[in-house]
């Protein structure tokens, strides 16, 4: 059968559209004898008739083990060139009560970004001290109770906050350990990256400004400079712009020290992961080598030792350690033209009981996905599929290309791999549909980590009803 010229360039045809590619899935995704796809020893059937669908489900295991093998990795690269890492998970990517203990369990610190995100990560017991507080627009709120419950480190983002961290500090009577957001000029993103003079963007300030920023804090005795702070971008696939960045504040980092003490240097996080096939991560123990290998080779251009150093990995490690399961509820083929010449081709919409409201990121960046069936196998051949959701939006898709068995059909259960990042974080009630549940699974067993939401919790919130 010929290619269906639909398909995108970089989508190849596979041999067996129920194979599942262990660089995409968790490291427990298997099949039993039957078809039925099985992740942390459970079955997705199982989780389905217990839970519903749609339904996000983590992989402890899967998860914990990356977050330890990024840690190890790190710290042994810096421990080789005579220096420490701290090593933050970025909350953002996914962050509730369980998850931040499974991180500080595996020796890794949180980073959060809002008063919200803070209370979840100190509901969950999480030493403030081994907290991080990034944000360009930190409310005086915030920043109060970030001071006052003894934060480790808060991100200064613009000269404004400086003062009102400052003050925040010295009204509570206690020094507060701060870094300073810079922007390199380097912009990153998969296996690509650009390197200019300036930046337009939201966060941080000019890299030339950081001298007068950083003498700014130093003036205040109520803070404590702990270096500087730089985030190049997201879904990073090699090491060449961190290497960059690195050179550059480095370069403003040796000038720093002639005023004072900088211990640490942050380089950030944006560790890509592979959400199909054809994408292609550096693993992250020759990622960790070929960053600390970059910034070596520029404490030595500048005549500096390297600093302790800090990472922020959230979606290198959460986010392959996820998947979400959806229910098949209607099926159809749509002709469409493909060129010039009137040819037409036919392309499958598949419809699940979910959509942009808990997976907003394909209608947000166009992002990729796989799908598989995930209740049974089958022998049909391979068709080209979209996976829509069910919202009053054309741009609700799931999954914009990929290929199923030809005889999918309603009811059949789906799994969508690589959804543990930026998924239930960026879920909404669009359509007044509830959030899903969270499910962890581990050595045979589910529990529920994010309860799933209700008509009742959607209606609760409305003011014009007595729920009661």
């Amino acid at each position: 059968m010929a290619r269906n010229p639909l398909a995108p360039d970089w989508l190849a045809e596979p041999v067996d559209p129920n194979a599942l590619d262990p660089a995409v899935w968790p490291a427990s995704a298997a099949r039993d004898a039957d078809g039925l796809l099985q992740l942390g020893g459970v079955d997705v059937r199982a989780l389905q008739e217990r839970f519903g669908t749609p339904l996000y489900v983590v992989d402890e295991d899967d998860a914990r083990a990356r977050a330890r093998t990024l840690r190890e990795a790190f710290e042994r690269e810096a421990a080789a060139r005579g220096t420490s890492v701290a090593v933050y998970y970025a909350g953002k990517a996914f962050l509730s009560t369980e998850v931040a203990r499974w991180m500080t369990a595996e020796g890794l610190r949180i980073d959060i970004c809002s008063g919200g995100e803070l209370a979840v990560a100190l509901a969950a017991g999480t030493d403030p001290a081994q907290l991080g507080f990034h944000g360009n627009n930190k409310s005086v709120a915030e920043i109060e109770r970030a001071v006052g419950v003894g934060i480790g480190a808060i991100v200064l983002d613009s000269l404004t906050e400086i003062d009102r961290v400052a003050a925040a500090a010295e009204r509570a009577g206690r020094v507060q350990s701060v870094r300073l957001r810079v922007n390199s000029g380097v912009h990153a993103h998969t296996h690509e990256y650009l390197a200019t003079a300036h930046e337009d963007q939201k966060f941080g300030l000019p890299l030339e400004d950081a001298a007068d920023a950083v003498a700014r804090i130093r003036s205040h005795a109520s803070l404590d400079f702990l270096g500087l702070h730089c985030h190049i971008g997201s879904q990073i696939f090699g090491s060449d712009g961190f290497a960059e960045s690195a050179a550059r504040l480095l370069a403003v980092h040796a000038r720093l020290l002639e005023g004072g003490p900088v211990p640490e240097l942050n380089l950030g996080g944006g560790f890509g992961i592979a959400y199909t096939s054809a994408d292609d991560p550096t693993p992250i123990e020759q990622l960790a080598a070929d960053i600390l290998a970059g910034v070596q080779a520029a404490a030595d251009l500048h005549g500096v030792r390297i600093p302790k150093l800090a990472f922020e990995p959230g979606r290198a490690i959460i986010g392959g350690a996820g998947i979400t399961l959806y229910e098949v509820g209607t099926i159809k083929d749509v002709v469409v033209a493909w060129n010039d010449e009137g040819e037409t081709a036919v392309r499958r919409y598949v419809s699940v009981d979910g959509g942009m409201s808990d997976n907003a990121r394909p209608s947000l960046y166009g992002a990729d996905y796989t799908v598989r069936i995930a209740d049974r196998v089958s022998d049909a051949p391979p068709a080209l599929v979209r996976i829509a959701g069910k919202h009053c939006e054309s741009g609700d898709i799931v999954v914009n290309a990929d290929y199923l068995p030809a005889d999918v059909s309603d009811g059949d259960l789906l799994a969508v791999p690589a959804t543990g990042a930026y998924c239930w974080s960026l879920a909404s009630n669009y359509n007044y549909l509830g959030r899903p549940a969270v499910v962890a699974v581990s050595g045979g067993a589910a529990r529920v980590i994010v309860r799933g939401e209700t008509e009742h919790d959607l209606l609760s919130r409305d003011a014009g009803l007595d729920t009661e």
